[in-house]
């Protein structure tokens, strides 16, 4: 029985001359009805397929010109370094600076994000959280999360030079001294700081007033983010046995 052969190399003469495809144009160059064969084959290239358009275009890697962000557009069509729009907003709101409103995501990866966004939040991929009517969308990760929320503060309050270096300083504070802090202020704020410094740093009401009374006993762990017995348990090394 004769072994039926498909040269690759009829897919990348393809790609470099259109720059990207559909699977049925893939399939008529490569000589199949296969989608699994065009697949197999294209795999070893370092292909990826749009996050626009369902899916529905393929190119490679050594013809995308990725830019700073990791994506690229030919004409309408759109891909990313991450493959799927899910990864690619997961990985731009977690990069980002300021985290990203839903407006702000769309202009920059040019496609609808809103349902990509709502499916990364009920996952626990992503956080969001409600900023002047809007949701603003952060990392998962907290201490992430309250570096960017703490940018976006410093943006508001872009003239006010006293803030803004109070929020670049709370920025690169450990978990306790951003509790610490965020306590200070409300201290410092009276009636209603709590809530103020809470929104502020982008964090629980409960634990501004737990900084708070840390301050005031002087409850204070020094030396280590967590008091002993946070975090983790130790795992325990088991000795092999003879």
């Amino acid at each position: 029985m004769n072994t039926v052969h498909y040269p690759a190399q009829n897919l990348v003469s393809l790609l470099k001359d259109q720059k990207v495809a559909t699977m049925p144009q893939l399939k008529q160059a490569l000589g199949t009805d296969v989608t699994y064969t065009v697949l197999r084959k294209l795999s070893p290239l370092g292909y990826r397929s749009s996050y626009s358009h369902r899916g529905s275009y393929y190119t490679l890697d050594s013809i995308a010109h990725y830019d700073e962000l990791g994506l690229w557009s030919y004409r309408d069509i759109h891909f990313s370094r991450r493959g799927t729009l899910l990864n690619t907003a997961e990985a731009l709101v977690t990069q980002s600076p300021a985290g990203y409103q839903v407006p702000e995501l769309e202009a920059v990866v040019q496609v609808a994000v809103k349902d990509a966004l709502r499916q990364l939040v009920q996952a626990g991929r992503l956080f969001r959280q409600e900023w002047e009517g809007r949701y603003l969308f952060c990392a998962a990760d907290r201490a992430r999360r309250q570096e960017q929320w703490a940018a976006r503060q410093a943006q508001r309050a872009a003239g006010d030079d006293l803030q803004v270096a109070q929020t670049l300083f709370y920025s690169l504070l450990d978990e306790q001294q951003r509790r610490l802090y965020a306590g200070l202020e409300s201290l410092q704020l009276g009636y209603g700081g709590q809530q103020h410094a809470a929104e502020r740093f982008g964090l629980d009401v409960d634990t501004v007033a737990r900084g708070e009374r840390e301050l005031l006993t002087g409850q204070v762990v020094r030396g280590r983010v967590r008091r002993p017995g946070g975090g983790r348990p130790a795992v325990e090394k088991k000795r092999q046995e003879s």
